[in-house]
């Protein structure tokens, strides 16, 4: 029996401050982004529930961390001073793969033209 992929969106809203850019860089300036996070997980086909894992799951073990930057100021969340897609990205998989053993990659959307893919 094959294995399967699952991918399940989250959306969420945050302001940030980049600190490291030049001065006059406009992501120098406190700014808000829309996010949406698709989470990947692998695994194969439960005997039981004919399912990987509930995507409601997948809800529950991000919702700790939702509460931390959905309409939050990221600047101000520990390991997040510098909050750059690819900082926040690092940060989400450090806090959600011990809790979902199969996420195999993460997609983070700050828009509809750039995104950010980690895989560990």
């Amino acid at each position: 029996m094959g294995e399967y992929e699952l991918v399940h969106t989250i959306r969420f809203e945050s302001a940030r401050k980049l600190t490291k850019v030049p001065d006059g860089h406009p992501c120098g300036n406190i700014y808000g982004l829309s996010f949406k996070l698709d989470i990947h997980v692998r695994g194969p086909l439960d005997n039981e529930t004919d399912w990987v894992i509930d995507f409601d799951d997948i809800e529950k073990d991000f919702e700790p961390l939702k509460k931390q930057i959905d309409h939050n100021y990221l600047n101000d969340v520990k390991g997040l001073e510098n909050p750059t897609t690819e900082v926040l990205i690092t940060w989400i998989w450090n806090e959600l793969k011990p809790v979902m053993p199969n996420l195999t990659k993460l997609v983070l959307k700050e828009n509809e033209k750039s995104r950010v893919i980690y895989s560990g």
